[in-house]
């Protein structure tokens, strides 16, 4: 079973790839051209914390299936509008 301090700790580093991939798309929509890399780089961490999150809840309880599972929906909105934006442009 995972730990609460495990689940908590992985939801701080979802948050946190959240937000740097919010700036990132952010950055990206203010401008004609993004920083591919970076962009690139918010895109990956986004699908790492997504893989991270699948395997995290096979050892989750219920009350922290739930909370994997809410972050999972905003990681992968976020990822999917990263996507859309940037297939747009090319």
């Amino acid at each position: 079973m995972a730990t609460r301090k495990s689940v908590d700790e992985y939801l701080q580093r979802c948050t946190e790839a959240l937000e740097y991939a919010q700036e990132q798309y952010e950055i990206g929509a203010r401008q004609e051209h993004y920083n591919e890399t970076e962009y690139t780089n918010a895109l990956q961490k986004l699908e790492n914390a997504v893989n991270d999150i699948n395997h995290l809840s096979l050892s989750a309880n219920d009350q922290q299936q739930d909370q994997l599972y809410r972050m999972r929906l905003q990681l992968q909105s976020l990822q999917n509008n990263m996507i859309l934006k940037g297939s747009g442009e090319r």
